[in-house]
């Protein structure tokens, strides 16, 4: 007989499988990408994967890997700080901090460490954190390993954000932390705002940028680039080398060379976690250069994006807002969500039902990611599926 963990978690599955919520993983046997090949055979087109750029499989990115590998092996067996650190290691920092306009930056096995790793070294008892309340969860558990005051400001409200900074009086520091872009929606931070809060108030802003860094901004350097707070001196930037930046793994935290070098002395995640690939850092580190001579991929990306956000709306989808490559397609619903999803992988697109708990309870919807590699036949083509299917399940609002 199972003993009372086992029951109670048996009784958690039953109860998320009746409510519709469960997530099943689908296996894909070929490398990423717009088209892809799932476990039982069937060749299905990708939209949603992070892969904005269409770099996770490029040629050019995994002859850089290949090349990589043969120069500088597998893994590093080492943190940082022991014998963990290649020539690869310090040309990425480099081509991060370059590319982002900061003084220097620190690489994390993921941006989920780098979240996690980025407060402690800075906070205490005596500071104050200012968190969105849509914030991404990496974030929400960094700042729970301070012992600092921590505050949650409404979504983008920056008149709530200002009443709690005043609320909290005398504080040693405060830090305002945000996502550049919020995963679920699509919508962009108020970047200015919190920036102007920032100074009036002395507190360092903390951006997530994740799902901005290469193809947000006129040169693609992301949220900051985008508002026109680029370089500024108490800006730090965290941000992720596994979505646009070619899909591997790897985080980053860019910001002033002193805050960077106390997270190199201070951070855990970066002092007890063995140090990235050396294959990545060297590939990351060739992307960097590549992103840094020519935006032409995500000058693709935005026009796939404007060609899918308006054929959706034009057949009469309810979509969030906007302009990023993130496209919520809402549908409230969980179970009309995967029920969704599987007849779209059925007309041949991937795409994946997002409900409870990744989403608010009643804010079900199928999150829709463009990629650059998408071509405008791929785009026809899934919105031909979205329409087929959508006109049978009764979710299209003619306007």
């Amino acid at each position: 007989m199972a003993f009372g963990l086992i029951q109670w978690a048996e009784a958690q599955l039953a109860e998320i499988r009746d409510s519709g919520l469960y997530k099943k993983e689908r296996v894909i046997d070929s490398p990423q990408g717009v088209e892809i090949t799932l476990a039982d055979g069937r060749r299905v087109l990708n939209f949603c994967a992070n892969n904005y750029l269409g770099l996770a499989s490029h040629p050019r990115v995994v002859a850089a890997a290949h090349h990589a590998l043969e120069r500088w092996g597998y893994g590093m067996a080492s943190v940082r700080f022991i014998c963990g650190t290649q020539t690869p290691h310090k040309a990425l920092e480099r081509a991060i901090a370059d590319f982002l306009h900061c003084e220097d930056a620190i690489l994390y096995a993921a941006c989920f460490d780098a979240n996690g790793g980025v407060f402690e070294p800075f906070f205490g008892p005596e500071d104050a954190i200012f968190s969105d309340e849509l914030n991404h969860a990496s974030l929400i558990d960094g700042i729970r390993l301070t012992k600092a005051r921590r505050l949650v400001y409404r979504h983008c409200d920056v008149e709530d954000l200002e009443h709690k900074i005043i609320e909290t009086g005398s504080v040693r520091f405060r830090a305002i932390v945000t996502d550049g872009v919020f995963s679920m929606d699509g919508d962009y931070a108020p970047l200015p705002e919190l920036m102007r809060l920032a100074e009036q108030y002395d507190a360092l802003l903390i951006v997530d940028d994740s799902h901005a860094t290469g193809f947000v901004g006129p040169t693609g350097r992301g949220t900051p680039e985008r508002f026109g707070i680029l370089g500024a001196q108490r800006l730090l930037i965290t941000g992720t080398l596994g979505k646009a930046l070619g899909g591997a793994m790897g985080g980053f935290v860019a910001g002033a060379a002193p805050l960077i070098e106390l997270l190199r002395q201070r951070s855990r995640p970066y002092l007890f976690s063995n140090s990235l690939s050396p294959v990545v850092a060297a590939t990351a580190a060739e992307i960097f250069s590549w992103l840094a001579d020519t935006t032409e991929l995500r000058d693709r990306l935005e026009q796939n994006t404007r060609q899918f956000r308006e054929g959706l709306s034009r057949a009469g989808f309810q979509i969030k807002p906007g302009d990023h490559p993130i496209v919520p397609i809402m549908l409230y619903d969980a179970v009309l969500t995967q029920e969704m999803a599987e007849a779209l992988l059925e007309e041949g697109i991937y795409v994946v039902g997002f409900s409870y708990p990744v989403v608010p309870r009643g804010q079900a919807r199928i999150r829709v990611q463009l990629s650059a590699a998408h071509t405008a036949e791929h785009i026809a083509q899934a919105l031909a599926a979205f329409e087929k299917v959508g006109a049978r399940l009764g979710v299209l609002a003619k306007f």
